[in-house]
């Protein structure tokens, strides 16, 4: 097997396993728990239902429909750019972060283009099930996402000194979010950490590359000029 070989099959190992825990557990929840339902698992993490039109962790955009396709378009640049850094000179644990970035992206995908089209609608009180394709509460492009994981690590009142907020709740960490989410969180804290630098060349065109290899090429040969 070689190494491009090997890159691919765990990049799609990476993605296969991230939307299958995702699909799982979004299935799970919707067809279990009605709209706002919550099980305390401890006092800071709960899985509590939710769901929305935007963003990742619940964060509310423009329409529904340029959502779905904005999400569409971004998954396939996504992929183009994976298969092309799987076939460059590039390290296992960065293709490993976009994976992780494509799985997440393409797990809210499913949601938004099926989920409308499968599920009865949620709400609270009513518990969803499975229905045949077409017969769901919303149109292709128009399923809502699912959300679960809640964890309110700390909550007060804001001093009554502190001008505006002061005697007002507060709540960290307050956004709920799935496994989807999660990954997408995780590639792109990995990927800013470790392979920034990594991220950036990979965005180069062909010209500004073969630009900056030539002069990191060239470095140490200064070096030695100055230093003799």
């Amino acid at each position: 097997m070689n190494d491009t070989t090997k890159k691919g099959l765990i990049a799609v190992t990476v993605v296969i396993l991230v939307l299958l825990v995702d699909q799982v557990t979004k299935i799970w929840v919707k067809t279990h728990m009605a709209l706002y339902d919550m099980i305390h698992i401890t006092d800071w993490f709960k899985i509590y239902f939710v769901e929305n039109n935007g963003m990742a962790f619940g964060i509310e955009a423009i329409g529904k429909l340029f959502l779905s396709l904005f999400r569409i378009v971004a998954v396939g640049a996504i992929i183009v750019y994976l298969i092309r850094i799987i076939r460059g000179d590039y390290k296992l644990g960065f293709i490993a972060c976009i994976a992780l970035v494509l799985a997440g992206a393409s797990g809210n995908i499913i949601d938004s283009l099926f989920y409308g089209c499968i599920f009865q609608a949620s709400y609270p009180g009513h518990v969803a099930s499975l229905v045949p394709f077409g017969e769901g509460y919303a149109s292709l492009l128009h399923g809502k996402v699912v959300d679960m994981f809640y964890f309110p690590l700390i909550e007060g009142t804001y001093p009554d000194w502190i001008p505006i907020l002061g005697g007002k709740d507060f709540l960290f960490f307050r956004f709920i979010f799935n496994v989807a989410d999660s990954a997408i969180s995780v590639g792109v804290v990995l990927l800013l950490i470790f392979y920034r630098k990594t991220l950036s060349y990979s965005l180069l065109s062909k010209e500004d590359k073969e630009r900056y290899d030539r002069e990191k090429q060239e470095q140490p040969e200064k070096k030695i000029i100055r230093e003799s």
